[in-house]
């Protein structure tokens, strides 16, 4: 766990560590994340397929890895970047350590490397490409990166989306209302709380068509969060258009994305992206400001929504776009992650309000 190691951006910046987790070459879009707590969180969400995760809080693993705290079935980051990592975790909940978890999922990390450093080049110059290698040397890794494909060209949604129809267990009251979520790179959460208001879930996979969704006979429909460029994405863009105004849909992160494609909006791609739990978010109807959990690199260009869509939220640090809802229609979708994991849960009321919309219509 002392071994050399290297980060290398696509611009050549290099950043020397050493490795803990497994000892491979890995490469990615290189992130941060704000958030200051909830790194198995961070490690487990499908949102961060393809990426480089960076911590801007310096110490990561003080309190362990336990059974709970996971958002998917397998950590989904290519590698990770921390400025100290915790040999000696302290908390009751702690089965083992990080180092143990990222090595057991075979995932590379590095310690030991400024990520403040890191953290300020990305917001100057924007997200870029990066390399992280126990095993090449500075020249080889430079080498080896320039023949790996940009992020934005890759669909990761399949990489992470379910391959088969199942169905969330949890133990709560039924109340009769079934709801599909369409995997885009779910996080567990979403299922939880879905579970947890007694509906039944169902969850399909990302290259569902919209009449294999309906014969579930659903009472409303999830179109879920996940990774990478929403352009790339027809297919789940197709089974979106297939979906509306059939039954009342809810669209998180990504799928928000899909949705606002679906009604003929655009997307463009974030600087360095929204990612933490600290982002304030007003709603324009009643001026609320919620504080929100983010974790996407793409937004909705507010220009382009059109056909009876219409921005609900803002972004105060930016401006962007955090929320749609339609006119007439029962759609609704929110850029941000109401079910947290990590971050606030101030904002897990929209899934209440999905679910009474979908008695409602049924």
């Amino acid at each position: 766990m002392t071994k050399k190691a290297i980060l290398v951006l696509e611009d050549s910046m290099v950043f020397e560590g050493q490795t803990f987790g497994a000892e491979t070459t890995t490469y990615g879009e290189v992130v941060f994340d704000t958030a200051m707590a909830g790194y198995q969180e961070m490690l487990t969400d499908p949102s961060f397929a393809g990426q480089i995760v960076t911590p801007t809080y310096p110490l990561i693993g003080n309190y362990g890895i336990n059974d709970y705290d996971v958002e998917s079935k397998r950590v989904q980051v290519r590698g990770f970047a921390v400025r100290e990592h915790c040999l000696v975790p302290s908390h009751y909940t702690s089965r083992k350590t990080l180092h143990q978890y990222l090595l057991e999922n075979g995932v590379s990390g590095i310690a030991g490397i400024d990520t403040r450093s890191l953290v300020r080049h990305i917001r100057y110059l924007g997200v870029m490409m990066g390399i992280l290698t126990s095993e090449l040397t500075l020249e080889e890794a430079k080498k080896e990166l320039k023949s790996l494909p940009p992020y934005g060209k890759v669909d990761y949604v399949r990489e992470v989306s379910t391959g088969s129809v199942y169905e969330w267990d949890g133990k709560a009251p039924g109340i009769g209302v079934n709801i599909t979520v369409l995997d885009g790179g779910v996080k567990y959460n979403i299922l939880r709380i879905l579970r947890r208001l007694g509906c039944t879930v169902n969850v399909t996979p990302c290259n569902s068509l919209a009449n294999e969704i309906l014969k579930l006979n659903p009472d409303g429909i999830v179109l879920s969060p996940g990774p990478g460029d929403p352009a790339l994405l027809d297919y789940m863009k197709d089974t979106a258009r297939g979906l509306i105004g059939k039954k009342p849909v809810m669209g998180i992160c990504l799928g928000h994305q899909i949705l606002g494609h679906a009604f003929g909006a655009s997307t463009f791609k974030l600087k360095f992206g929204h990612r933490g739990g600290n982002h304030p978010v007003r709603d324009l109807t009643t001026g609320r400001v919620h504080i929100t959990t983010q974790n996407h690199g793409y937004a909705v260009d507010a220009d382009t929504v059109k056909n009876g869509l219409e921005v609900s939220q803002i972004n105060l640090n930016d401006g962007t776009v955090e929320g749609l809802r339609h006119r007439d229609l029962p759609v609704l979708s929110i850029q941000y992650h109401p079910e947290a994991a990590p971050g606030p849960q101030d904002n897990t009321y929209l899934f209440d309000r999905f679910v009474e919309m979908a008695k409602s219509q049924k």
